[in-house]
C-alpha cells in the first residue's frame, strides 16, 4: 500500500523547535469514494504547499477577489456577497439561517434526510417557529406539502436541500423557490454536494441564500464553505431588530472583510484558500456542461457495474444525485456484513465508501463519485475490489 510520510515537530524551549523531538507518522493513501472528502488533484495540493503570506497582504486579497468572482460563476449568480466562509458546510448552513431568522420568525423546511433535519435544528436554536415537511428518505421533498405550508403560513424563510448527501436525492428547486418568492419568503438552498458537480443557477431559480462545501465536488481540502447571499437577503439582515446571534457568522461583519473595506474580521485559512482557487479554476476550465456530464456518466456506470454483485440503487433515476449514489446492499450481507465489507475495502484495498445514516444505517452504501473521482477508472477499481471480496468472503466475516 502506498503511503504519505508526514513529519510532525513538537515545540521546544522559548518558542523554538527541538530537532531531537521530531517524530515521523505514516498515513495511508486512500481512494475516497465516500460522501466526502474526495481526492484532491495534485495541482490543488501543490497550491496548498505555497509559502504563507498575510491574510491582509495585497497579493492574498487579490487572490481572494478572484476566488469570489469564480464562485459567482459556479453558483450561477451575480450576487456581490459571494465568498468562501472560513468554516465547513454545516457552518454555511448556520450562517444562512441565523442571519435570516430572528426569534419568532416562521420558516418552512422541506426535509427528506439528515441535512433537512439539521436545518430544522439550527432554525429551532435561532428561535424560529419551524414547520418541517417530512418526506420518505430516498424520495424528493414533498413539493405539495411545502407549497401548502407556504400558502397557509406565509413564512419569512423557506429552506430545503438541493443535493441530499444522506440519501443521494437531487431536488428540483424551481417550483418551491418560485412559490416561496411569490409569497414574499426568502429561499435558502443547501448546495453542499452539488456545487461544481451539477450546473447551478441561483439567480434564475430565485435563490436568496446558498451554501456549499470545499471537500465535495470541488475536490479541495475540508474547512471552507462557499456562500452566496442575494441583495434581498442582505436587506433582511440590515433590517434585523436584534443582532445576529453568532458574531463570527454575522454577514454584515463578514462583508467588511470580504468586501471593499477589508476590515479585519478573522485570520483566513490561507493555504486552504490557495487550494480552493486551484480547485475552482479546474472546474471552470473543464466547463460545467462537461463536468456535469462526467458526473452523470460515472454514476450510471457505477450502477451498471454493481448490479450484478447484488447492489441496487435506492433512488429512482429521475431524482438521483450523480455525485453521490446510494446503493441498497445485497440481502445476504446484513448490517454486520456490510460494515465488515466496507472495512475490508478500506484496509485491504485502500478504498473508502460511506455507510448509511439515520433511518438508512446498515441498509445502504453512499458512494461518492465527486469532482476528481467522478471517473470510470475509479468505478472499475471499486468494482474489482468488491468482486474479489465478495467471491472470497461471501456473507459476513
Amino acid at each position: 500500500m502506498s503511503t504519505l510520510r508526514v513529519l510532525s515537530t513538537a515545540h521546544g524551549g522559548e518558542g523554538g523547535y527541538d530537532a531531537d523531538m521530531q517524530t515521523e507518522n505514516t498515513l495511508p493513501t486512500r481512494l475516497l469514494l465516500g460522501p466526502g472528502p474526495s481526492n484532491a488533484h495534485p495541482e490543488v495540493l501543490a497550491a496548498m504547499a505555497q509559502p504563507l503570506i498575510g491574510h491582509l497582504d495585497p497579493a492574498f486579497l487579490a487572490l481572494l477577489d478572484g476566488v469570489q468572482t469564480d464562485l459567482r460563476t459556479l453558483f450561477g449568480t451575480d450576487n456581490r456577497f459571494t465568498l468562501p466562509l472560513s468554516a465547513p458546510g454545516s457552518a454555511g448552513m448556520e450562517a444562512c439561517l441565523v442571519n435570516l431568522l430572528e426569534p419568532g420568525d416562521r420558516i418552512v423546511i422541506g426535509a427528506n434526510g439528515v441535512f433537512g433535519r439539521r436545518m430544522s435544528e439550527v432554525a429551532h436554536r435561532a428561535g424560529a417557529q419551524v414547520t418541517r415537511i417530512d418526506s420518505p428518505w430516498g424520495e424528493p421533498v414533498d413539493e405539495a406539502g411545502v407549497l401548502k405550508a407556504i400558502q397557509d403560513e406565509s413564512p419569512d424563510v423557506v429552506a430545503f436541500v438541493h443535493a441530499e448527501t444522506s440519501t443521494g436525492v437531487r431536488q428540483d428547486p424551481e417550483v418551491i423557490a418560485r412559490h416561496a418568492r411569490e409569497a414574499g419568503s426568502l429561499v435558502v438552498l443547501d448546495c453542499v454536494t452539488s456545487l461544481a458537480g451539477l450546473t447551478l443557477e441561483l439567480d434564475r431559480w430565485g435563490i436568496d441564500a446558498a451554501y456549499s462545501g470545499s471537500q465535495k465536488c470541488l475536490s479541495c481540502s475540508p474547512g471552507l464553505s462557499p456562500l452566496s447571499f442575494s441583495e434581498r437577503a442582505l436587506e433582511r439582515v440590515r433590517a434585523r431588530k436584534v443582532p445576529v446571534q453568532s458574531w463570527f457568522l454575522d454577514v454584515s461583519l463578514l462583508d467588511g472583510y470580504y468586501g471593499t473595506e477589508r476590515v479585519y474580521h478573522h485570520t483566513a485559512p490561507i493555504s486552504a484558500l490557495y487550494g480552493l482557487q486551484a480547485g475552482v479554476r479546474r472546474a471552470l476550465a473543464e466547463g460545467m456542461p462537461a463536468r456535469s456530464a462526467r458526473h452523470l456518466e460515472a454514476a450510471e456506470y457505477l450502477i451498471e457495474k454493481v448490479q450484478p454483485l447484488g447492489f441496487e440503487p435506492l433512488v429512482r433515476s429521475e431524482y438521483r444525485l450523480p455525485p453521490l449514489t446510494t446503493l441498497r446492499i445485497p440481502e445476504n450481507l446484513g448490517a454486520e456484513g456490510e460494515s465488515a465489507l466496507r472495512r475490508r475495502l478500506l484496509t485491504q484495498h485502500g478504498i473508502e465508501v460511506g455507510g448509511g445514516l439515520g433511518e438508512l444505517a446498515g441498509q445502504v452504501w453512499r458512494v461518492g463519485l465527486m469532482g476528481e473521482n467522478a471517473r470510470l477508472e475509479c468505478v472499475d477499481r471499486l468494482v474489482w475490489a468488491l468482486d474479489k471480496e465478495l467471491n472470497s468472503n461471501p456473507g459476513t466475516e
